[in-house]
């Protein structure tokens, strides 16, 4: 899916008397339409096949004559000495016979349907085939329409089982939901081979809804809205259904058709699509949004380079909360009343004025180190860059952070301590691609779905072993080929027990550690002590296993490791994610294609917010603010004096409050009292503050601590990029404008600026020109420019000044010194906290598919919330049985910093004393109970080494889950379509094989 097929064409064939050059085992059809694209001629006609998702071979429609014999073009490969003909009169006849079976299980009623917009397979292809009548009446199932899902509906009478949808959930998502029943005197598709779709393991992912080539599967959002006369009652939309079928005896098609081309065309003075770039996880998939006014229709996957047709449930539905009523839309200020103190609306010129009388007082007074600066890993590269050049050209402080802080930092640390860079070594095409593929501490299916589907695809289809350790069974443990559970805050350990194993069994890359890694003796000797044996007990898993890991290791092509917030939340994060680094480096998996280490980052721009310099030590490109050189390079530029010395990060920033050093806050987009560990810590802290600045699209819990609140844009109302998990930098356009008097988050930073009197040119007109700031500072970025990232172009930093990319890193050196990587030995340190007789219980916490960090965009959409009301702990069927619990039933969770309630769901995914509790609560987040223990090198906090204690409370409810969740569904997991099945049918014959099948009344005047 991310690996597209090289073309090198290596043969000669002969297409309908053309000689057409191709490549030997490509499959026919592409050479086929590649030929009648190169002569301007039709394409052959083809409903179920699609490029993304390769051939299914159940609509028939593609037939062609190769060497005198009918065969489907979609399973047929090019070999030499064919000659094909696409329209002799043997290839018209089955191509129209196919269409017709087709047209028996589909209405035309074009004209309002709001599926015609150009882009309906079963209307464009009658259109071309220029098909006038039905051979076979249109036959109506005896099925009702399933308008059961939040999202979408499933309409079985426009359904043409050409098995898309099929192919789409289980070769494509792997959710491995949805069949055809074949044995059926009427085949319909099923969800876990039942009728309904809620209850089922559907994820409501929108795959099979994007590849729909009719309106059969189509998304709630649309109907009624996409069209000029869609909008009708049902009962009047009826009727002009039933006139224009009406009239079609008479008329045929190309009259029905014209006039719904017509109106077709009229639709893009009424619906706009506009390209963005997702604003959830680290994926950075990108699609075209549908809008009507400020009607969101549909959000439409395609040719994005990290995810081509791929969604997951936030990406394709989770947009309600742009037009939720609770978006801010002018500033606020905090107000003393005579009932305390209360908030109110002012206008953007007394916000701005009482920024700058606040910064310019807490700076004039306490020096301009009193002020600290946390970007939004949800705003843009630009945006980010703003915010440090804020702070340190203007203020003058390098206090300045982002929420990669609480998550990836570690990873980024242990990385850039060993190969140089810390980010992704490769693309998530090598993540596809690699042999084997470890995951450590990461819920990727959930976290991160459609790289996850990258994965599964491969794991089930091209013999990719997959190894996953966690402390919890997600679906990727449940898929894995070994699943391992170690023991809390001891993945550090079986990572060098296993390293050192393949190097005492003499199984490592010497060649490649010779030639390319640094400090080799002092590595080895560092391992001494990590065996197997002393492995198992302190991780708890058997030596066997480990054995078989080490194995499975060796005997890879290629191994890609990705880990995530289970690695780095830890005391001991950075040298977990170094041991990860090592492990790799001693067998050889960087520098090429297929293989590295795949840090899995968890905001849409976790990545660019730390690219773009809003760290305490690093401007644009991680270039140290402690180097003369280059901090003498930004003065010049901006013409400035710079801060010399680091500045504080996002702990240490909450640390000096207390301490009363730091006086001023200025946070944009982010939450931190839910984010930030020991959350009644953060909020106590921020009670001390002289002037706090919040600015955001809702008023966030943090927000009632500020003394100023700022209206800012959603992604889909400005310009700009973000850069994903895999370095990938790519463009969003502005598609809706700002609601009541929200603006960017650039142009709010530059109106601050501006009002301080800021030197260093605040005159930007347009996000591109920050942009091309960037690449004359930063010579990652040297090549970036919005001209070469345009539509869905993108670039994989570093990029060079003529533009090119670096999808994969060290193919010629590493990013150290002397252009070699190096080993860093380590020496394991155990957890800060563990369980203990009067906390008895382990708290492990993370995502959940449907929803978001805190929810605060999630849990603004109906029907994700349908699907998942509220937070939920997870406990474990024997922990249940031993303290009486029962789903539903409500806990009281206590640890030494906090209290939450929450209700029970009892589940196998964790066992024992382990608890599993979501990031998903504004009221009682998770980080009420964290402690202040940091990651002894990058600060992040240790939110995974948590203990609590539960005590049982009265409440009683119903579970928390509802029975429409998907996590009660069983999958069925197919081969596909299974199309056997379908030929195996006694009503089929192969199309154009039989005489009956030449349907003279469609018979149309296209030369044969």
């Amino acid at each position: 899916m991310n690996t597209p097929r090289e073309f090198f064409p290596d043969v000669q064939i002969r297409i309908d008397g053309y000689e057409i050059y191709a490549q030997t085992g490509e499959r026919l059809i592409d050479a086929v339409n590649r030929a009648a694209e190169m002569l301007e001629q039709p394409s052959v006609p083809h409903v179920c096949y699609l490029p993304a998702m390769g051939t299914i071979g159940s609509c028939d429609t593609c037939m062609v004559e190769v060497n005198g014999e009918l065969v489907r073009a979609c399973e047929t490969r090019v070999a030499t000495g064919m000659s094909v003909q696409t329209k002799s009169e043997r290839s018209d006849v089955a191509q129209r016979e196919a269409f017709d079976r087709l047209l028996e299980n589909h209405d035309l009623y074009c004209t309002v349907c709001d599926n015609n917009n150009g882009n309906c397979t079963m209307h464009n292809t009658t259109s071309d085939l220029e098909v006038k009548h039905n051979a076979r009446p249109y036959r109506k199932k005896p099925y009702a329409v399933d308008m059961s899902n939040p999202f979408y509906r499933y309409d079985p009478d426009q359904c043409i089982l050409c098995g898309r949808c099929v192919e789409a959930c289980q070769n494509v998502e792997v959710n491995e939901t949805l069949s055809i029943a074949w044995d059926r005197e009427i085949p319909r598709v099923l969800w876990d081979g039942g009728e309904q779709i809620e209850g089922s393991s559907c994820v409501s992912c929108g795959h099979c809804v994007t590849v729909c080539p009719c309106n059969a599967l189509m998304e709630k959002s649309m109907l009624g809205q996409a069209g000029y006369l869609t909008g009708l009652p049902r009962k009047a939309l009826d009727g002009m259904i039933d006139a224009v079928k009406g009239v079609e005896p008479s008329t045929g098609y190309p009259a029905i058709l014209q006039l719904s081309e017509i109106e077709s065309h009229l639709r893009p003075q009424v619906v706009k699509r506009t390209k963005t770039v997702c604003t959830y996880c680290g994926v950075g998939c990108s699609y075209d949004i549908w809008t009507r006014d400020r009607h969101i229709l549909k959000v439409e996957p395609g040719p994005g380079p990290a995810n081509g047709i791929s969604t997951c449930v936030k990406g394709k539905f989770g947009w309600d909360f742009v037009n939720s009523p609770d978006r801010l839309r002018k500033p606020l200020k905090r107000v003393k009343t005579s009932q305390g103190e209360t908030f109110v609306e002012i206008e953007w010129d007394e916000a701005l004025q009482i920024v700058v009388d606040n910064f310019t007082r807490v700076k004039d007074q306490h020096g301009p180190d009193a002020l600290g600066f946390i970007a939004s890993s949800k705003c843009t590269n630009e945006e980010s860059y703003l915010m440090q050049k804020l702070a340190r050209a203007v203020i003058g402080t390098n206090n300045v952070d982002n929420c990669s802080r609480y998550c990836q930092t570690p990873a980024s640390k242990g990385l850039s301590r060993t190969v140089g860079i810390g980010g992704d070594s490769g693309s998530i095409a090598d993540i596809e691609t690699a042999g084997l593929v470890i995951i450590v501490g990461a819920n990727t299916a959930e976290s991160h779905p459609v790289l996850a589907t990258r994965i599964k695809r491969s794991h089930k289809w091209r013999g990719q072993k997959l190894i996953v350790a966690d402390l919890r069974k997600n679906e990727m443990a449940e898929r894995a080929d070994i699943f391992l559970k170690p023991n809390p805050s001891t993945d550090e350990v079986w990572l060098q027990a296993v390293t050192k194993y393949i190097i005492d069994t003499g199984r490592h890359d010497q060649a490649f550690i010779d030639r390319w890694v640094n400090k080799w003796p002092e590595f080895q000797q560092s391992l001494e002590g990590y065996t197997l044996e002393h492995a198992e007990a302190v991780t708890g898993i058997p030596v066997a296993v480990l054995r078989q890991v080490a194995e499975d290791i060796i005997a890879a092509d290629g191994v890609a490791i990705c880990w995530a917030m289970g690695v780095t939340q830890h005391c001991g994060g950075s040298d977990t994610s170094t041991a990860i680094c090592n492990l790799l480096l001693t067998t050889g998996n960087f520098g090429k294609p297929g293989r590295g280490g795949f840090p899995l980052r968890g905001h849409n721009n976790v990545q660019g917010a730390s690219d773009m310099g809003s760290m305490p030590d690093t401007f644009s490109g991680y270039q140290k603010v402690d180097d003369a050189a280059i901090r003498g390079k930004f003065e010049a530029y901006w013409g400035v004096t710079l801060p010399v010395s680091v500045g504080l990060d996002n702990r240490q920033m909450i640390e000096a409050i207390h301490e009363g050093k730091l006086k001023s806050m200025y946070i944009k987009g982010e939450d931190t009292i839910t984010s930030d560990a020991s959350a009644n810590d953060v909020a106590d802290a921020f009670s001390k503050l002289d002037f706090l600045v919040m600015q955001d699209i809702f008023f966030s819990e943090t927000c009632r601590y500020a003394d100023l609140v700022l209206p800012a844009c959603a992604s889909i109302e400005k310009d700009g990029t973000f850069t994903n998990t895999e370095r990938r930098i790519q463009r969003l356009y502005k598609i809706l404008d700002p609601v009541g008097d929200s603006k960017a988050d650039w142009e709010i930073i530059q109106l601050i600026a501006q009002k301080l009197g800021g030197a260093g040119g605040w005159k930007y007109t347009h996000p591109s020109e920050i942009m091309d700031e960037v690449a004359d500072l930063t010579p990652t970025f040297a090549g970036v420019s919005y001209e070469r990232l345009e539509g869905y172009n993108s670039l994989q930093w570093p990029v060079g000044e003529d533009g090119k990319d670096s999808p994969v890193l060290y193919t010629e050196k590493f990013a150290l010194p002397d252009g070699k990587a190096t080993f860093w030995p380590l020496q394991y340190v155990g957890p800060s906290e563990e369980v203990s007789e009067t906390f008895d219980l382990h708290l492990n916490n993370g995502r959940f598919l449907e929803h978001f960090q805190q929810g605060n965009m999630t849990f603004r959409s109906k029907g994700i919330s349908e699907i998942t009301p509220q937070n939920f702990v997870e406990v474990s069927p024997e922990l249940a049985d031993e303290r009486g619990l029962s789903s539903g039933r409500w806990v009281k969770l206590e640890s030494p910093y906090g209290i939450v309630r929450v209700p029970v769901v009892i589940t196998t995914r964790v066992t024992g004393k382990q608890l599993y509790m979501g990031m998903i609560s504004v009221d009682d987040p998770v980080n009420k109970l964290t402690s202040l223990h940091v990651d002894r090198t990058t600060h992040t906090p240790a939110y995974k080494e948590c203990s609590v204690r539960m005590t049982l409370l009265d409440e009683l409810g119903p579970n928390p889950l509802p029975r429409r969740n998907f996590r009660y569904g069983t999958r069925n997991p197919t081969t596909g379509v299974e199309v056997e099945r379908k030929r195996a049918r006694a009503d089929y014959h192969m199309p154009g094989t039989r005489p009956a099948d030449k349907l003279v009344h469609i018979k149309t005047t296209r030369s044969a």
